[in-house]
């Protein structure tokens, strides 16, 4: 594709942006404050920075937070729910889990409210045969109730409407007569899925942010083009693919995990280039932390994500988990006495007090400047503003001298992080000592080498521009489309021939959306898997299938091979249950040169890349060198204690701790002993 390419991550605290010009190399980067109430803005702020003439861009890929933080703060469209009659409670009622392990207490607030769930006669059975037909006139009272109730966005959710959605589309072409807006969402066409309560949350969840997603991708399409830009503009899905933002709202709810995916596509393709292709990513901004775990260079795609307590959204997603501690995440004395940190975050606006605009609530940011982790210089008063707030808010209380009140504040968030990292690692059966951290945001690299100490990690990469790598991975993510059909049938009864059917029309339905893209694609292919159970277990294990056309007997020997792999129990007198099939069909764009990301012009000798030295707290003040990233040469080495700092990030290299640089210019840190 003839011209500029550019990536736009629009993060909780800063939008980033880069853009690549494949004809010169030429990376030029970005980064603004996010605007919050209009996303729009701060994506045209980046834009405008560059100077760019959006005139010369061939293509922007937009990963956004949108629906997410739409979900999480609950900000959502008005939504109605039509339901098979007795079943309208099917959304609070969930599974039989708790919030939290101990007490029976805990908050949950559904995404529909119960008077605006409604019921209608209608039942299908588990095989898809009508025990009772769809009342029509039954379906026109409860349309028009909702619609007086000033509901935005429709749900209709039959029960086993995956078996046979006959009464679901009937209701919908009833419902399109009546209906004033067009935000209708149906529970089988968003996902053939058997559980009801699954599959119910994730319609509600779609329909709830529809029109917020369309209103937001519209005055942002409309805003490009307004300044030039002619091409479509491509949204991130949370399956690390990408969509036409003509046609994203259709399915909002895939776009839940966008801004996260983005990432570890990122860390991927870097990973790959560097060959190390076994990461654990470590995402840290300003006001979330995002950890995932990268076997292969193959992004970790699942659809039984969970958002928050008893918020399953199924639909394939980016297996990310994520922690409130970032940069800005407000560090606190309990009424207990006891140190708190996050989740609440400064975020940009007002930001930590060491931003100087007007914070007044110390953060790990703050922590991080007070034991000269970040220049004091780049600070001014606010550094100063920065350490009487600690030493009221958290040292006084605590009793404790300002530095080691600081050093606390890190010890907890790292405590939070290495949690996170533990999640999704050791809970999946994965050694951290067999993987190398990731380490990427405008916060990461502080952190990194502290994590990889405490989780054993031996390496951690960090690459070139850390704190863009989610606007980086906008721009090197291929197309992807994801299919779930359930078949929920014994695998000692199914029909093989219809199994390599349905995946065989997945496939073709992929290939279809993807030719659909005007996008230049070096290859198509289609990946295969089956998520499985032993009859009488609730829980689902996927299993990859290397080939596309398995037959009984390979497809039960690769199900025991995975579930022995994971469980470490064989179980060879209970039958094997095929659940869903699944196919991801995946364009696979040109590749980028990632060498351009720091320009290779500027590189110095590494005496030359040295910009000074300052006190650092490493247990005790010591004396430590700060480089500046983008002098360094290519072949540099160091030995701890260091500092390295560039235009996004600031690198710690802690006593006992060694760094090389590659070619790609990533910087790839061995963890010694404590530091």
């Amino acid at each position: 594709m003839a011209g500029l390419v550019a990536g736009v991550d629009v993060g909780g605290t800063f939008t980033d942006l880069v853009i690549f010009d494949p004809a010169t190399g030429r990376v030029t980067l970005a980064k603004t404050p996010t605007t919050l109430d209009n996303q729009a803005g701060g994506v045209l702020d980046a834009f405008a920075q560059t100077g760019v003439d959006l005139a010369d861009v061939a293509l922007i890929v937009h990963g956004t937070t949108t629906t997410t933080n739409a979900v999480l703060e609950r900000n959502l469209c008005r939504t109605g729910l039509i339901t098979t009659e007795g079943f309208r409670d099917v959304l609070e009622l969930g599974r039989r889990t708790r919030p939290q392990p101990y007490g029976m207490t805990g908050r949950f607030v559904p995404v529909i409210p119960r008077d605006l769930r409604l019921g209608v006669p209608e039942r299908m059975d588990a095989q898809g045969r009508v025990l009772t037909p769809l009342d029509e006139d039954a379906l026109r009272r409860a349309l028009t109730q909702l619609i007086e109730a000033g509901c935005e966005s429709l749900v209709i959710h039959f029960l086993h409407s995956y078996a046979n959605p006959a009464h679901e589309r009937r209701a919908a072409e009833i419902a399109r007569t009546l209906w004033p807006t067009p935000y209708i969402t149906l529970g089988h066409a968003l996902l053939s899925e058997a559980r009801e309560y699954e599959r119910g949350v994730t319609a509600a969840v779609n329909a709830a942010v529809q029109p917020l997603l369309e209103r937001y991708v519209r005055r942002l399409s409309d805003s490009l083009k307004d300044r030039g830009y002619t091409a479509d503009l491509l949204v991130m899905n949370g399956n690390g693919g990408m969509v036409n933002a003509g046609s994203v709202a259709r399915e909002a709810v895939k776009t839940v995990m966008s801004g996260p995916a983005s990432g570890v596509m990122a860390a991927c393709y870097t990973g790959r280039r560097a060959g190390i292709e076994n990461l654990i990513t470590y995402d840290m901004g300003g006001t979330s932390t995002d950890v995932a775990l990268i076997r292969n260079a193959q992004a970790p795609v699942s659809n039984e994500i969970e958002v928050e307590y008893a918020m399953p959204i199924h639909v394939p997603m980016v297996d990310v988990r994520t922690v409130g501690a970032g940069g800005g995440s407000i560090a606190r004395v309990d009424a207990a006495g006891m140190l708190r940190v996050g989740p609440d975050s400064a975020g940009a606006t007002p930001g930590p007090v060491c931003y100087g605009r007007g914070g007044s609530r110390v953060t790990i940011s703050d922590a991080n400047l007070l034991l000269g982790r970040l220049p004091a210089s780049r600070f001014g008063q606010a550094a100063e503003a920065a350490r009487q707030a600690m030493q009221d808010q958290i040292a006084t209380p605590l009793g404790l001298p300002a530095e080691a009140a600081a050093a606390a504040v890190l010890r907890i968030a790292n405590t939070h992080m290495a949690g996170a990292i533990r999640m999704v690692s050791l809970s999946l059966g994965a050694d951290p000592r067999d993987f190398a951290l990731f380490a990427f945001g405008g916060a990461g690299p502080l952190h990194a080498a502290d994590l990889a100490r405490e989780l054993a990690i031996p390496r951690v990469l960090i690459p070139a521009r850390p704190g863009i790598t989610n606007a980086l991975g906008c721009t090197v993510a291929d197309l992807r489309h994801d299919f779930v059909r359930t078949l929920n049938r014994p695998l000692d009864d199914v029909d093989m021939a219809e199994v390599h059917a349905l995946w065989a029309a997945q496939e073709a339905q992929g290939r279809a959306q993807i030719a659909a893209e005007r996008l230049t694609l070096t290859d198509i292919r289609a990946e295969y898997s089956a998520d499985m159970q032993f009859i009488g277990q609730t829980h689902l294990l996927r299993v990859p299938l290397p080939q596309g056309r398995p037959t009984r007997a390979a497809l039960q020997a690769l199900f025991e091979a995975a579930y022995h792999a994971r469980f470490h129990v064989d179980l060879p007198m209970i039958r094997a249950n095929l659940v869903n099939l699944n196919c991801s069909v995946i364009g696979t764009r040109p590749e980028l040169d990632l060498s351009a990301l720091i320009d290779p012009a500027g590189r110095r000798s590494l005496t030359e890349a040295q910009t000074g030295s300052r006190p650092v707290w490493f247990g005790r003040w010591i004396d430590t060198p700060v480089y500046w990233r983008d002098h360094l040469p290519l072949d540099a080495r160091l030995s701890g204690p260091a500092i390295i700092e560039q235009m996004d990030t600031t690198t710690i290299l802690a006593p006992g701790d060694d760094l090389a640089s590659d070619a790609m210019g990533n910087l790839i840190l061995t963890i010694g002993g404590p530091a």
